[in-house]
Formats: structure tokens, sequence, C-alpha cells
């Protein structure tokens, strides 16, 4: 067994943030995912690598990775669909091999499935890219809007505004007419449905605690021709959570993610083209205590690494 935390195996940045995973299986790396194949299963392992502007930033955020899977692992022993999470423990097979401390609490272990090439975003509420589409046009990916909305407005509903997957640089916000040619009617249809349900009753649950979900994304993928849901779930990094006693439309609203990353970026002089600077230890703290925090008003347990 190797010693522990080796750094051939894993490698850690100064504030203890796991940055990568080096396990000698096969692999492919997102922008804070590794998933490894283990033949009939994958290996889904969320370090603390956070992203902002479309860069993998040098500074992780300690604990996050495991945030995230607690979060996703919550959502869809909640949600009653049909999903891709098998375990959360490791197979035995690995830790006869290797030393596993480092991934306990981060791993997923799922079905093997063909990922359909969309992302499935919901939004409730008008912010980001879809509030600077409806100042331009008036409406989001198709979806005529009513004149007049403010930024962070409830929508009269929530819609459907889909997105091809990018490998690098922006997703591309889409109409369901693009995502039905791609895919075919039956299937864009039953995205488009299962998303709002999920959204809707993620709304409903969240409410209770005291929170709203803005917008959101989801994906999606095909296990022996069933459609399941995949990827990580209504987490801090595919969600924008807002206080719903403290909501004020016509201004942005203080949200349960890396906006403090975001605000710090957008202030320190960075050109956003460049290689990203180093956090500093406030930005980094401020951002897991808001992470922690969506855990522990979700799921009512108390968040990782108190």
């Amino acid at each position: 067994m190797n010693d522990p935390a080796d750094p051939s195996l894993y490698r850690f940045d100064d504030s203890g943030a796991l940055m990568e995973t080096r396990l000698p299986l096969p692999r492919r790396s997102g922008k804070v995912r590794d998933v490894y194949d283990l033949g009939d299963s994958l290996l889904i392992v969320s370090t603390d690598r956070i992203s902002a502007f479309d860069f993998v930033l040098p500074s992780g955020i300690p604990g996050k990775g495991e945030l995230l899977t607690a979060m996703s692992c919550f959502w869809f022993g909640q949600l009653g669909v049909r999903h891709h999470l098998i375990s959360t423990e490791i197979p035995p097979s690995l830790a006869a091999q290797f030393d596993i401390e480092p991934l306990k609490g981060r791993v997923m272990l799922t079905e093997k499935a063909e990922v359909i090439p969309f992302e499935c975003v919901v939004r409730g509420y008008l912010e980001g890219s879809g509030l600077r589409e409806y100042r331009q046009t008036g409406a989001i990916c198709g979806n005529k809007l009513p004149p007049d909305l403010r930024q962070c407005d409830q929508l009269p509903r929530p819609i459907f505004t889909p997105a091809t997957k990018a490998e690098q640089g922006h997703d591309e916000n889409v109409t369901i007419g693009r995502m039905i040619a791609d895919l075919g009617s039956e299937l864009a249809l039953e995205l488009r449905e299962k998303s709002l349900q999920i959204y809707e009753s993620a709304c409903d649950y969240a409410a209770e605690r005291g929170l709203l979900i803005a917008d959101t994304k989801f994906e999606f993928g095909r296990v022996r021709d069933e459609v399941v849901l995949i990827d990580e779930v209504l987490t801090p990094d595919s969600s924008r959570f807002w206080a719903a006693d403290a909501y004020q439309p016509g201004k942005a609203q203080a949200s349960f993610d890396k906006q403090f990353v975001r605000e710090w970026l957008s202030q320190c002089g960075w050109d956003k083209q460049s290689d990203p600077p180093v956090l500093p230890p406030d930005v980094i703290g401020q951002t897991v205590a808001k992470y922690r925090e969506a855990l522990e008003r979700i799921t009512g347990a108390p968040g990782v690494r108190g």
C-alpha cells in the first residue's frame, strides 16, 4: 500500500485542498472531477478544484469535493428519479491496492451511461446568461418573456433553456428546436419534461428550508436505452441558491456558491485571459463556508470538516 497522500497518487495545494488524483487507472478529468473507468462502472472523484470564467484556478477550496458529493448524494436519494449512483463506498479492490484515505467522502461509484450532449438548464428567476439574453432579445432560448422584468425577478413559470456541452470555453445556449433537431422530438421533449419536474420538486423542498433555487442544470445519460440523471445534481456548482428571507429582486442576490471567488477575481486586476491568480485565504474561507451552509440548510446535517 502506498504511503498516505503519496504525491504519485494525490496532489494537494498549500491550503490542503485536493487538486488532483492520479490513480493508475483509465482516467479523464473535468474542471472539478476525476473520472476513472473501472470496466463495468465509473468511479467519480470530486476534487477541491474550483473554476471561474472558464479557468480552473490554482487554488482549491478545502473540503469542497466532500460537500459537493454529499449534496449530490442527498438529492439523488431525495428526488425519486432514476439516476446513475450505485454507492459512495470505494470498491474493496481499490482499497486493497492504494491508500484511499484522501478519497473518503469524495467518491461516487456509478453506472456507465452514454452521455446526452446537452446541459438541461431550468430557470425560475432572471439572472446570469439568461438575464443578458433577455436584455438583448426579450427572450431566453426562444422562451418569450414579459417586458420590463428586473434582474432576479421570478419568471411567470420555470423555463427550459438547454445548452450545448462545450469541451472548452462557454457552453452555448440553444432553443428546444435545436435540441429536437439533434436528438429527435421524443428524447428532447422527455428531457424537458424531466428537467422541469425535477426542478419544481427540488424548489418545493428547498422552500421549506428557506431557500430559493434560482436556476440549475442537469445532465442525463442513457443506460440500456433508459434515460437516467447523471453527474452532479443541485449543488452550489450547478445551481444558484438564494436565501428566501433576503430575496430582493432588482439587483444581484447573495448566493450560496462561488460568488466570493468571482467578485475577487473581477476586482483584483486579472485580465481573465492569462493564468488566474492564487486566491487569498479569506476568499477561500468565505467560499467554503457558503458551500457548507448550503449543505446544512438543504440536508439538515452538519457540513463536513466542521
